[in-house]
């Protein structure tokens, strides 16, 4: 009798890291047959928002929270494969000025790569997570997630979202905005939830023309707020009744400091937030005008393991954003094909000698996919508009790191070599996305007649940073295609990057 090979039946190790601008969170999990069985679960109220100056910069105490907590959390993804962890921060890393020294500080802690993730990347995440979380119900649902510096709203169907957002509203960044002395007054509440009204206004009516049927909540103020109102015995467990929240609204009002806010069911660590996030969600409920909302476990970590659990499958959310951005903007398919082959040949010649991993390849062929779109805005400096759109579009599935990458491969695919573009990456990657760059440029001089097939026959040898190409004699005696190379030789070699060209040109 056959058996199944072990590793067949063996669950991968994920883990996630939520880096949030009020908590940051840790879960590690084992993945069988798309399922998640928890391995460790951590939280952390590090409130990183709150340490957000006028002019957006993280002080020197905010970041120090932020680094004793991932040092806590690093013993629980030692060991863990990298493609198997992601680390991603939202609002207040976002908004942050000076995010880049304390990614830089907790990378070298964590060893491992953070992410910033785009507004609407984490809502479709949370997304992701909630769904996994509650039962399937027929109908769609509005997802809410209070966040500390920014609150997510998603409507979806199963697991497919439908509408996604993120607002710039959050438990922190109010309690910053209109609690900043510690007085909680009835005028004080009052213009917390117009300033979130205001910041609805913007979705209130499409989200409740596409309607839904299940409104949910997640995460740290909606959950406080169901454990608050059952303690209590105003609500059921696990939900918010409209009018119970109006009584928990009075209550807060009534505590007149946030020192004093202390109720059943609510952790210490969270009082001073708590009223802010309740003026949020008594906005959501009054746009909504919604009488009930239950609260749901999943939230963004568990979106992110989800979402890593179908990477790498015909279900990589990555593939159906590429696929809508190439119909969105008109990509000649065939030309995308044979520059995107084109590379991936080049890729296979040198990857051994270079030390490029499986991943790097897959952005090379993505960027050569993408290389184009450019030409939907101006065929003049097309290659600039492309990375433009890359750069600053809504890409489910990237983080904000990966968009840049992508978007550099783009703008670096013809002329001359952006030097000054590589060099507004992170240190690390210059060395990287310069040998793909190189690759790219080299498969779109190769097929900028626009053939019928890609062109697959030549040979790409490697000594250091040195590149040599190769024709055979019957690409060798096409002048177009000869001058085209040489050209790209000068771009290179002006850039320090040596590229020769074999056979060389009668005229060299």
């Amino acid at each position: 009798m056959s058996r199944t090979p072990a590793t067949a039946r063996e669950p991968r190790r994920l883990a996630a890291i939520d880096l949030g601008s009020n908590s940051f969170h840790l879960l590690v999990a084992n993945a069988h047959q798309g399922e998640l069985q928890v391995v460790a679960k951590q939280g952390e109220k590090v409130q990183l928002a709150a340490g957000l100056d006028d002019d957006e910069r993280l002080d020197e105490a905010a970041m120090q929270r932020a680094l004793s907590c991932l040092e806590r959390f690093a013993p629980f993804v030692e060991g863990i494969p990298a493609q198997q962890l992601r680390v991603v921060g939202t609002n207040a890393l976002r908004s942050a000025s000076n995010s880049e020294t304390l990614i830089e500080r907790a990378e070298s802690l964590l060893g491992h790569e953070i992410e910033i993730i785009a507004g609407r990347e984490e809502a479709r995440l949370i997304y992701l997570g909630a769904a996994h979380a509650l039962a399937d119900v027929h109908g769609k649902r509005l997802i809410v997630d209070i966040g500390g510096g920014s609150t997510e709203l998603i409507i979806g169907e199963h697991f497919e979202p439908l509408a996604l957002e993120s607002l710039h509203m959050g438990c922190v960044a109010y309690t910053r905005r209109f609690f900043a002395d510690g007085e909680i007054t009835e005028r004080r509440f009052r213009q917390a939830e117009l300033a979130a009204l205001s910041e609805i206004a913007n979705i209130q009516r499409p989200y409740r023309e596409l309607g839904w049927s299940d409104p949910v909540g997640s995460s740290g103020t909606i959950k406080a707020a169901a454990a608050v109102l059952a303690a209590a015995g105003d609500s059921p467990e696990g939900i918010i009744q409209r009018d119970a929240l109006e009584r928990l609204r009075k209550r807060l009002i009534k505590c007149k400091q946030l020192d004093k806010v202390e109720f059943g069911g609510l952790k210490a660590d969270r009082a001073r937030v708590f009223p802010a996030g309740v003026a949020i969600l008594c906005a959501v409920f009054e746009a909504f005008e919604l009488e009930h909302m239950r609260y749901s476990d999943g939230a963004l970590r568990e979106g992110v393991l989800y979402d890593l659990i179908g990477r790498d499958t015909a279900e990589d959310p990555r593939l159906q954003t590429l696929a809508a951005q190439k119909r969105r903007y008109g990509v000649d398919a065939r030309q995308a094909d044979n520059v995107a082959a084109t590379a991936m040949a080049a890729f296979a010649q040198v990857q051994p000698s270079w030390q490029l991993s499986d991943e790097a390849g897959q952005f090379l062929a993505w960027a050569a996919e993408l290389h184009e779109i450019g030409l939907a805005v101006s065929h003049s400096q097309f290659h600039r508009h492309g990375a433009y759109l890359l750069e600053h579009a809504d890409l489910p599935g990237f983080s904000r790191p990966e968009q840049q990458l992508l978007a550099f491969l783009v703008r670096c695919h013809r002329r001359k070599f952006a030097v000054k573009e590589l060099e507004a990456l992170p240190a690390s990657l210059q060395p990287r996305y310069a040998r793909l760059a190189r690759l790219l440029r080299l498969a779109v001089a190769l097929n900028h007649s626009r053939p019928e097939q890609p062109i697959m026959d030549f040979t790409l040898s490697v000594e250091g940073e040195a590149l040599q190409l190769t024709l055979p004699q019957h690409l060798a005696e096409h002048a177009l295609l000869l001058n085209d190379l040489q050209q790209e030789v000068a771009y290179q070699q002006s850039a320090g990057y040596p590229l020769s060209l074999e056979p060389k040109p009668i005229d060299a």
